[in-house]
């Protein structure tokens, strides 16, 4: 038997994006916020390329010698090498250079419609294997500059989930951008959730169920000009610049925000090979092109069937 739950939500601005909770108990709601904000802020200060007192800025300071940095910092970091291994490198955390060199080395709302002049040349190698961590210790080369985007806002958003779900005894969602992880039972019928890149995007209507998580990853938001030329914020590691991209956007169903954002960011930069790549998984794929064609891999629900990367026996 199913109990219906009714459902709040909450939505506000933060890191420059939209974002939203929805939990189960509506009484919770302020309370909820109060968790995310918290852990939020937290992980700002950990990682924020454009704090000027966050813990990764200190980390640049660094000339190669080891770093003690706070247990938030740590566990992003290892998220994110955990990431770059997985995806063989093509999601890679040491391409900070490589975005302040796209003009990318503000809040978005800085640059954004704006073209922003070339500071400096950038060779790219791909270098997230010379980053070491050992416990809470840190060790970056001397100008390599990190960048935890790709992982730290999943991260957040899974950790969020967690908390709130917790913390409160209900069921939640929590998205962050195009980030959404959930936690504890589900309403009936599962988490509504709409697939779209936005207003004249092609669109979708999913549900998933309770534990679960959706991403995806994207070339038409976070784009800026450069010299007359347009870029964007996901970054080929081998080349060092914006990826000239097969897929506009890659939406991927998986049991965590990080894997689901690591597999659309992967195939993002991969292209068709990524796709071939993803079809391997069995996880469920919705990919744009770039005539806004949609393409559905592994299973990718219709309207009235459940998104999930968890396969029945």
């Amino acid at each position: 038997m199913t109990t219906s739950l009714s459902v709040a939500s909450s939505m506000w601005r933060v890191w420059g994006l939209e974002a939203t909770v929805v939990v189960t108990k509506p009484e919770a709601i302020p309370s909820a916020r109060s968790i995310i904000d918290e852990r939020l802020l937290e992980i700002e200060l950990a990682c924020s390329r454009f704090r000027d007192d966050s813990e990764i800025r200190a980390l640049e300071k660094s000339t190669g010698l080891p770093v003690e940095v706070s247990s938030t910092l740590a566990r992003l970091i290892q998220t994110a090498l955990d990431g770059a291994e997985c995806t063989d490198g093509a999601v890679d955390p040491t391409i900070g250079a490589a975005l302040v060199a796209l003009g990318y080395d503000r809040d978005f709302a800085q640059i954004e419609g704006r073209d922003v002049p070339i500071k400096t040349s950038f060779v790219s190698t791909p270098q997230w294997t010379s980053v070491k961590l050992d416990g809470q210790k840190v060790t970056v080369p001397p100008g390599v500059q990190l960048d935890l985007g790709a992982t730290a806002k999943a991260l957040a958003a899974d950790e969020c989930a967690q908390a709130v779900s917790m913390s409160l005894d209900c069921g939640v969602l929590v998205c962050l951008g195009g980030d959404i992880a959930t936690a504890g039972p589900a309403p009936d019928g599962g988490w509504i959730v709409l697939v779209q890149d936005g207003d004249d995007a092609p669109a979708d209507t999913v549900a998933i169920p309770g534990g679960t998580a959706i991403a995806t990853s994207s070339t038409r938001k976070r784009r800026w000009s450069q010299n007359g030329r347009h870029v964007h914020h996901i970054v080929d590691p081998r080349s060092g610049t914006s990826v000239d991209a097969a897929w506009q956007t890659v939406t991927v169903g998986a049991d965590s925000c990080v894997s689901a954002n690591l597999a659309s960011t992967a195939c993002i930069v991969r292209g068709f090979e990524g796709a071939r790549d993803l079809m391997n998984t069995g996880l469920p794929v919705r990919l744009v092109d770039r005539a806004g064609e949609i393409r559905l891999l592994n299973g990718w629900p219709t309207e009235d069937a459940v998104a999930t990367g968890r396969r029945e026996p």
